[in-house]
């Protein structure tokens, strides 16, 4: 359809006044397109020649509004480290409502876009920074087979905003299936809102989980909470499966539909580091890469509070005791096909242990040596694995190599069939900080072409690009560990 075609309609707004509050964007004087993202525009059915049209400067702004939007704050809480905050909502970005596609439903959520009842002590505008950050990882992780938010367009201004010091304001539309948070269920919890909390419930199951129509209030929330520990399980092995560290994993920033949401300091390892804290506010290493799968449980059993009243304390227990096997068998099953293994043997988890450990200690790039064993055919020497590894663990990669090639001639399988399968599990381009600071910086100065570029090559990370080898380098050892606050 042509974007003058689309029509919002607003199911969740329609709940009632117990979920947000309506209220307009402030727009910016003066806004820029600064990308449309074809991709997305044609998983909402939007004919992707319009990402030229000129409206998107007005519509990604909040200057305009799409035909029949009525924009929306939503009300959350959650927990913050830990620590429950109830004052907490959509203090700078405003659901404009759901488009329908396919027989799927996708809500826009301008973000950026100015004060609300919510906003607390914040200005309600983002920044060109952090903006491309949400923008590219949204993109990295889908090319990735991991679920995420995505972005619609990014609306760059003129007009300054104050974080650690002055920066350019942005907008974009995110784009999900559902914002609802872990943080929505808690709010209404916590406020004895009972009537509202069912309500959402229903919503959630009535939309995403099968076979929930005409249970019981209790019912319901059981199979809620079983399908988001599933989703939150396969969410979480996929990070930690590609190196992903999210960074600020409090409870208002968990979808309740398991896609990755709200990017803050977020980061792709470089070297293998299982402690990699991205977030220098992260003092205690509480959101550590390692320590994702535990500190995803710890949040959904704080779901799992916000549904006591209406679901058994031991229902509960037995639908979060299902969240370790859950990541063990997902992550696992990532794990083998980087690793090319097309059947399951027991001993695996030892094998798929003992290269992390390598990689730890040689303080090896995790996707690159990926990468190049997905071309390893068992000859000797292996010279193009060694290169990636210091010449002191080279004895160590050797006898690991030696385990490896007993595990594949256990499989018989094709070594290039095997080949091409691994050049399709491990990714050649990576969204590493490093690359993200050069887009950020080329865009602060007006130069969209490196973000266009980059966008391409993370919806298609498997793919070899070899016109853009320089974008799938290793970073130099300044460039890495770059620290990075909330507001990136």
């Amino acid at each position: 359809m042509k974007l003058s075609e689309v029509t919002l309609s607003h199911h969740y707004a329609d709940l009632g006044d117990a979920f947000g509050t309506p209220i307009e964007p402030t727009p910016f004087r003066h806004p820029r397109l600064i990308d449309t993202n074809p991709a997305v525009l044609s998983l909402l059915g939007i004919d992707p020649e319009e990402a030229t049209n000129p409206a998107w400067a007005q519509l990604g702004s909040g200057a305009r509004l799409f035909k029949g939007s009525r924009p929306f704050a939503m009300k959350y809480a959650g927990h913050q480290f830990g620590v429950y905050n109830p004052d907490l909502g959509d203090g700078r970005a405003l659901l404009l409502g759901e488009i329908e596609q396919a027989g799927r439903r996708w809500e826009l959520h301008l973000k950026g876009a100015g004060l609300t009842p919510y906003s607390r002590f914040g200005d309600g505008r983002a920044v060109l920074r952090s903006t491309l950050r949400e923008y590219l990882a949204g993109e990295a992780l889908s090319g990735l087979g991991i679920r995420s938010t995505r972005a619609l367009c990014i609306v760059g201004s003129d007009e300054p905003v104050t974080r650690e010091q002055i920066e350019q304001g942005a907008m974009l539309i995110r784009v999900a299936e559902s914002h609802v948070r872990f943080g929505h269920f808690e709010y209404l919890f916590y406020t004895k809102q009972l009537q509202a909390l069912q309500k959402l419930i229903g919503e959630i199951c009535r939309r995403f989980v099968a076979d929930s129509e005409g249970l019981s209030a209790g019912g319901q929330a059981e199979a809620l909470l079983r399908f988001t520990t599933r989703r939150s399980a396969e969410l979480v092995a996929g990070w930690q499966a590609e190196g992903f560290a999210h960074g600020v994993l409090n409870t208002d920033n968990m979808s309740i539909i398991g896609d990755t949401f709200d990017y803050g300091p977020y980061a792709f390892l470089d070297d293998y580091d299982p402690a990699y804290i991205c977030n220098h506010s992260d003092h205690t290493g509480r959101y550590a890469f390692a320590q994702q799968p535990g500190v995803v449980l710890w949040n959904l059993n704080a779901l799992a509070h916000a549904l006591s009243g209406v679901v058994e304390v031991d229902t509960l227990r037995d639908c979060l005791e299902q969240f370790q096997p859950m990541v063990t068998d997902a992550y696992a099953a990532r794990m083998r096909a980087k690793l090319g293994l097309a059947t399951e043997e027991e001993s695996d988890h030892k094998l798929c242990a003992a290269l992390l450990q390598l990689l730890q200690h040689s303080g090896t790039d995790y996707a690159l040596f990926f990468r190049t064993l997905s071309r390893y055919r068992g000859e000797r020497p292996a010279s193009a694995l060694h290169e990636r590894i210091p010449p002191a663990q080279h004895s160590e990669l050797t006898q690991w190599l030696e385990h490896y090639d007993s595990r594949l001639a256990r499989e018989n399988s094709d070594a290039g069939r095997r080949s091409l399968a691994m050049l399709e599990a491990n990714p050649k381009y990576t969204l590493r900080n490093y690359l993200a600071q050069k887009v950020i910086e080329a865009a602060e100065k007006g130069d969209y072409h490196p973000l266009r570029i980059l966008r391409r090559l993370l919806q298609s990370p498997f793919e070899e690009h070899p016109q853009h080898e320089v974008w799938a380098i290793a970073p130099p050892e300044s460039a890495k560990r770059i620290p990075l606050s909330c507001s990136s």
